[in-house]
């Protein structure tokens, strides 16, 4: 195989495992918070329009694949640990989590040029395993679900199985984590679901707890 279908196969994989995570332009998010956590400009109220980023970045127990062009000792699957940290020869431990893949081939290419002549490194998504959100209360199956791409807050209550009789469907209330405090974000299920309603079902983050009571 030559270096143009090494990179051309890669580049092919990596768009194919990453797409899931590509949200369309302009579509809703709590108080202006894009899903991958930064903010918008202009109006900061609850169901604000903002841009979803079609970079993933890589979080804890995801699954890669380092490939090093013409070094097989170096090139293999690695898991990311919770610590966010990779472990791979001469280069020992690299942190992984909250780069993206790209970002993550560049920092292994500085590291290995102490040890080689100009290396060639790929890394491939293989496995999306960090993107976990939670739901609890008055829903038919309350559980911790595992996501492989950007999820509404209707969509995730529908894998829980919806809401049971007793829910109080317009004090629904989503925890998001914000450093080491949580945000209280209010999702009115009544009102999403009403004539105009739609542009109020945002999409959730990793780590979203979803309280129904």
């Amino acid at each position: 195989m030559n270096a143009k279908l090494f990179y051309g196969a890669a580049a092919v994989a990596l768009i194919v495992l990453t797409a899931g995570y590509a949200g369309a332009q302009e579509r809703q998010a709590p108080n202006g918070s894009t899903s991958n956590g930064g903010t918008s400009s202009g109006n900061t109220s609850t169901g604000s329009t903002v841009s979803i980023s079609d970079e993933y970045r890589i979080g804890p127990e995801d699954a890669l694949q380092i490939v090093v062009w013409k070094n097989d000792a170096m090139s293999r699957m690695v898991p990311v640990r919770p610590d966010g940290m990779i472990s791979l020869p001469l280069l020992n431990d690299v942190k992984a989590a909250g780069l993206t893949p790209m970002e993550l081939r560049d920092q292994l290419i500085k590291g290995l040029t102490e040890y080689m002549p100009t290396p060639e490194v790929s890394v491939i998504l293989t496995e999306v395993r960090s993107f976990k959100v939670s739901v609890i209360g008055e829903v038919t199956k309350p559980a911790r679900y595992e996501l492989k791409s950007w999820t509404t807050v209707l969509d995730v209550l529908a894998l829980a199985g919806g809401l049971t009789q007793f829910a109080n469907r317009s004090r629904i209330v989503i925890l998001r984590p914000n450093g080491k405090t949580m945000t209280r974000v209010p999702f009115n299920y009544n009102k999403v679901i009403s004539t105009g309603g739609e542009q109020e079902n945002f999409y959730l983050q990793n780590g979203d707890i979803i309280l129904v009571p």
